[in-house]
């Protein structure tokens, strides 16, 4: 082999090295985001209001909810609750600069309602997930 096909060989193997150590870090970033608020399993509701908004997973029988600032930075009053039917409401309240929670459930195959408070705003789903 001359020095030409030498020399292509090895930045072809150092391009590949390059993209595949890319990609893992794509795919990392990726899961660290889908996590970031931490609750496990998938989303299945998103709550929008004015001021923030109310991310709602689930994951076997349990439900996990997170409330995230609109607009994260300054600290301010800020709450997020789940309430499986037939049980009192699990409640993450107080002052924060990004999101509250995130508050897990275990609800089964029973309805759940989920509040959202950031500053004098909030959401109410009403029972869902029934």
């Amino acid at each position: 082999m001359n020095m030409g096909a030498i020399r292509r060989r090895l930045a072809l193997g150092a391009a590949a090295l390059v993209a595949s150590g890319l990609l893992g870090l794509a795919a990392t970033g990726t899961a660290q985001a889908a996590t970031a608020g931490g609750c496990a399993g998938r989303e299945v509701r998103t709550l929008p209001f004015r001021t923030g908004v109310t991310h709602v997973y689930k994951r076997g029988g349990y439900v996990c909810a997170v409330t995230v600032a609109r607009h994260p930075g300054a600290t301010r009053t800020m709450s997020v609750s789940v309430q499986a039917r037939g049980n009192r409401p699990v409640v993450d309240r107080g002052r924060y600069k990004h999101h509250a929670g995130p508050v897990t459930v275990h609800a089964g195959h029973r309805c759940v309602w989920i509040k959202g408070v950031v500053d004098h705003y909030a959401v109410s789903s009403g029972w869902i997930l029934c």
